[in-house]
């Protein structure tokens, strides 16, 4: 089994999602680690919004309807979206 080397000094560590400039974080697909993602139940959803105001990576969006969605290449799958829905319009599903 081969030992990984890790690095040393900041100078050594591999650069990851850098933000120089505004608004360039959307430039990165953060979304693809998550273990599990939101699916929304519309007959549930009471279009209250608390999804889209609680979510931290700014990733649920308005529907032409005006029900909610996230944005799967950003969501990190953390869960507060459907924790936050008193209605139960959001369950959190497996990845896969």
């Amino acid at each position: 089994m081969k030992k990984r080397k890790w690095p040393e000094t900041w100078q050594e560590v591999s650069p990851g999602c850098i933000v120089a400039g505004p608004a360039n974080a959307r430039e990165y697909l953060t979304g693809s680690w998550k273990a599990q993602h939101p699916v929304w139940d519309d007959g549930k959803c009471i279009k209250c919004g608390l999804c889209y105001i609680f979510c931290p990576e700014g990733c649920v969006r308005e529907t032409e309807k005006g029900f909610f969605a996230a944005d799967l290449d950003y969501c990190k799958g953390c869960g507060i979206c459907a924790h936050e829905c008193w209605p139960g319009a959001i369950t959190m599903v497996q990845e896969g």
